[in-house]
């Protein structure tokens, strides 16, 4: 207790007091989430203390613009209690957030509050929220395999170290059981799990699952349900690339799940649209599109400091459309996409996924020849199946007609046996890749 407190006394002493005078404002409008303060020019970016009446506690704000010489803000929470002409002050660092290794093994939300009934951690070191925009060449090339943990991806969709892989499929196909999956069998030296817009529950059952024992000793999870203001589900995002970002400058492997990137979509959308951005692609505003594309570019390897940040990103499809906007906006920057299908998860085949639509830009570089002819081989028998599956069943096709086809059909148990995995089991990149290539020989 006593160097607990001897600690607080010394980040006391080092802290800089201003001698300046506080600037003040005040509320003049609110208008649908969107609340209007006088005499307080602040960046975009900066947090701002709202006081409401003596009976509620004060609420946090987020300056998202300027009009006419008033700054533009979105409160982190409910409008509840916001009175007019209310006092507004600037608070904190604008556009820096607090990192360290103090929020190893914690649960905290989109502004670094705990959520798992701990006191709020205690870190020295500040990161931008936006991120450090680096050149090009920073950014080194995938060359190293990544083992996830996940038969069918380590074998026929490798990925690699610093890779940005999304996973796109509809609701209720498996995406969350997937990443979840996968957060468990990767290996990582920080892993940061990001669950944005998604239900309460299933941020306690992910605490429940990870975070105990030693394996939450190297986990930082930043949850931000779907009933928060948009403006803190977009914060929570950006909190855990600059998480991200802060460990790998000092040479960590990180890996970095973020659920959903959709969703993180959606704020952005209520954000543009409170700030009068006219709809483009089936409603979403630029900005909305835009913002994916920024946060996924957050990941990578950093040749400066050989740290790695490997990216995992879900993506809901809506409607289960392939060429919905952020599908599409989020499938062209990735590194690699796993498509997950509704009708292999009807049949009962989990992890759903769909091979022959799934692929990693970067396995022709981090695998062998042999391994590279195996994945073919398989991708081409699971093709073949598919696109003759309706005659096969109708009996219009008879048996010799065509060699390959007649092999997937003698195979078609052994590769649905290959692709599917219990939920809770690991197999390791070396071990899936043995088995692809058993299951080839095994073909021939």
């Amino acid at each position: 207790m006593i160097e607990l407190l001897q600690r607080d006394l010394l980040r006391m002493q080092r802290a800089k007091v201003s001698a300046a005078p506080v600037q003040l404002g005040r509320v003049v409008s609110c208008d649908g989430g969107l609340i209007e303060v006088s005499g307080l020019p602040v960046p975009i970016g900066a947090l701002c203390r709202i006081e409401t009446s003596d009976e509620a506690p004060a609420c946090t704000a987020e300056v998202v613009g300027f009009r006419h010489g008033h700054s533009l803000m979105m409160l982190l929470g409910d409008t509840v209690m916001l009175k007019p002409d209310a006092v507004v002050r600037a608070i904190g660092h604008p556009g820096m957030v607090a990192v360290g290794e103090a929020l190893l093994g914690r649960a905290i939300d989109g502004s670094g509050r705990p959520i798992d009934n701990g006191m709020r951690p205690k870190c020295d070191d500040v990161w931008p929220l936006g991120g450090q925009r680096d050149h090009a060449l920073e950014r080194s090339s995938v060359i190293e395999p990544f083992d996830c943990g996940i038969r069918a991806i380590n074998s026929l969709t490798t990925m690699g170290v610093g890779q940005r892989l999304g996973i796109i499929a509809g609701s209720g196909v498996g995406k969350s059981v997937l990443i979840d999956m996968m957060a468990a069998g990767a290996e990582a030296d920080i892993k940061i799990i990001a669950l944005i817009g998604e239900r309460a529950r299933e941020v306690s059952d992910f605490v429940r699952r990870h975070m105990q024992g030693d394996e939450a000793k190297r986990t930082i999870l930043i949850a931000v349900p779907a009933d928060h203001a948009p403006n803190l589900r977009l914060r929570g995002a950006q909190y855990a690339c600059a998480i991200a970002e802060y460990f790998r400058a000092r040479g960590k492997r990180v890996l970095l799940v973020l659920d959903s990137l959709t969703r993180v979509a959606h704020a952005a959308r209520e954000i543009g649209f409170l700030l009068g951005e006219p709809g483009a692609a089936r409603g979403y505003p630029p900005s909305a599109l835009a913002t994916i594309t920024r946060l996924v570019e957050r990941a990578g390897n950093s040749a400066t400091s050989g740290g790695a940040v490997t990216g995992l990103y879900t993506v809901l499809a809506d409607g289960d459309d392939q060429d919905d906007p952020v599908v599409d906006t989020a499938r062209a920057i990735f590194d690699g996409h796993i498509v997950l299908s509704r009708d292999l998860a009807q049949q009962g085949q989990y992890p759903a996924i769909d091979i022959t639509a799934s692929l990693s830009r970067v396995m022709d570089g981090l695998v062998t020849e042999e391994h590279r002819r195996a994945a073919r081989e398989f991708r081409q028998l699971v093709a073949h199946y598919q696109a003759n599956h309706e005659l096969v069943m109708m009996g219009a096709y008879r048996e010799g007609s065509h060699p390959l086809l007649d092999r997937a059909l003698s195979m078609k148990p052994q590769l649905d046996a290959f692709l599917a995995q219990e939920a809770g089991d690991i197999v390791g990149l070396e071990a899936s890749t043995t088995a692809l290539c058993s299951v080839i020989a095994n073909a021939k």
